[in-house]
């Protein structure tokens, strides 16, 4: 009988990623997948150390599965991801619940690990080798079957933020070959793959020299397009010092890059931007916007925001509300600041939670009504949507349009998968509701 695990992820498409390949290597040594939390041989958190309380979250989804497992045999517990390479030691020592603490660099590790498991012995692995983790899942196929798949090709980050931990958890640059990212690309396609979104922690940093050809970011874009299969290419998440100009032309050349960008630009303010260590400024990310609004004027744009970055002045505040009147940014993400364990603003003092939460629910309302703008916008136009499921017990279908809206219809399985035109007749903050017109695309 087959041994089941179940593995929760917290935080962002990377770890979704990790997460389906932590999967593809623990069914070689005999591990199914299982959807019911209460029903697992092993279970593994995958977390993420990037917002406050990530560590709070871990034990308190511990506590959880105590309880689940009371009457039960104990599964063995799992911490893996960024929470695990930045904690480990201490959750070990806290938290006797959990067996086994793997960093995201480790993942390697893991079926040895769970093979020769002993419930007295608590096993941490936290080593970066992001070399020996590439060249360990290159030989793993890929099973995801979606038709929007997630695809790594660089992690680690080598900027050194001073409100960023993913440094510390993640370790330096490190950029896969390209031979590999491609092949598995073509695993993908064949599992039905309709759209890939590449992925980093600076995915525009990619850099990989084989011989005298160096390749960037841009040439993984361009030969994906080249696929008959693929309909969608993204990227997630780019830093602006890495925006190069070849990346920017395949705006102009490459029909099947989405135009929307996920930049993080963090602050409105060139002093906060300094004091953060961003190593750029506002007008620098000025002329990004410029370039590929010039390329396409159809182009949006979602950032990142820390609101009461330590040493952030009202007028460092209002700096951010006129960056925003400049470019009318949607599905942004802002958040208060919050301190980071081991890095530099770890240390600094925080700005009064009141007058922050203030300045928050203004960025929030301004970048709400965005969302809102934008899809008003889209009622009455007839959309392109890569459909990619059925909702949960509903007679309705799902897919996104270019800039990643989510867009629900009436349709039937046929559709999954395919490029369809539907007919946008009302909207929310967050998705777009209509029906399929009569002329529908091919996939």
């Amino acid at each position: 009988m087959k041994k089941k695990v179940f593995i929760k992820t917290f935080g962002c498409q990377m770890n979704e990623y990790d997460s389906n390949r932590i999967y593809d290597a623990v069914k070689a040594i005999g591990y199914s997948k299982t959807e019911n939390q209460d029903d697992a041989d092993c279970y593994i958190l995958n977390t993420c150390h990037i917002r406050d309380k990530a560590k709070d979250k871990v034990y308190h989804e511990i506590g959880r599965v105590k309880k689940l497992y009371r009457d039960k045999k104990k599964p063995i517990m799992v911490v893996a991801g960024c929470v695990a390479q930045a904690e480990n030691t201490e959750m070990l020592s806290r938290e006797k619940y959990i067996d086994l603490v793997i960093g995201p660099q480790s993942y390697q590790k893991i079926n040895n690990i769970l093979l020769n498991f002993e419930e007295k012995n608590k096993i941490e692995e936290t080593d970066f080798d992001s070399v020996s983790k590439f060249n360990y899942f290159d030989n793993i196929k890929n099973n995801n079957t979606k038709v929007s798949s997630f695809l790594t090709i660089q992690e680690g980050c080598d900027k050194f933020c001073h409100f960023c931990v993913v440094p510390y958890t993640r370790g330096p640059e490190y950029s896969r070959t390209f031979k590999s990212i491609m092949n598995e690309a073509e695993l993908l396609v064949k599992n039905g793959s309709k759209e890939i979104t590449l992925l980093g922690q600076n995915v525009n940093a990619y850099s990989y020299k084989d011989g005298s050809k160096e390749y960037r970011l841009s040439d993984i874009i361009t030969t994906l397009s080249k696929y008959n299969e693929i309909e969608r290419i993204r990227y997630t998440t780019s830093h602006p010092r890495d925006m190069s100009d070849d990346l920017i032309d395949c705006y102009k050349y490459t029909k099947k890059l989405m135009p929307f960008v996920h930049l993080p630009i963090q602050s409105g303010s060139d002093r906060v931007l300094k004091l953060m260590n961003r190593k750029h400024t506002v007008d620098f990310y000025l002329s990004i916007y410029e370039k590929l609004n010039k390329i396409n004027p159809e182009i949006k744009f979602s950032s990142d925001f820390i609101i009461g970055y330590p040493g952030e002045t009202e007028s460092d505040f209002e700096d951010t509300l006129k960056l925003l009147n400049k470019i009318n940014f949607v599905n942004s993400f802002s958040f208060i600041f919050s301190p980071r364990p081991g890095t530099v603003a770890a240390k600094l003092e925080i700005t009064d939670k009141d007058q922050l939460k203030d300045r928050l629910i203004t960025i929030q309302k301004k970048l709400f009504d965005n969302q809102i703008e934008l899809n008003k916008s889209l009622e009455g136009k007839t959309l392109e949507v890569l459909v990619e499921n059925k909702l949960e017990n509903q007679p309705k279908y799902f897919g996104r349009n270019k800039y990643l809206n989510s867009v629900i219809f009436e349709g039937d399985k046929s559709c999954i998968g395919k490029l369809i035109k539907v007919d946008i007749e009302k909207s929310n903050q967050n998705s777009l509701f209509g029906k399929i017109t009569k002329n529908m695309k091919a996939a």
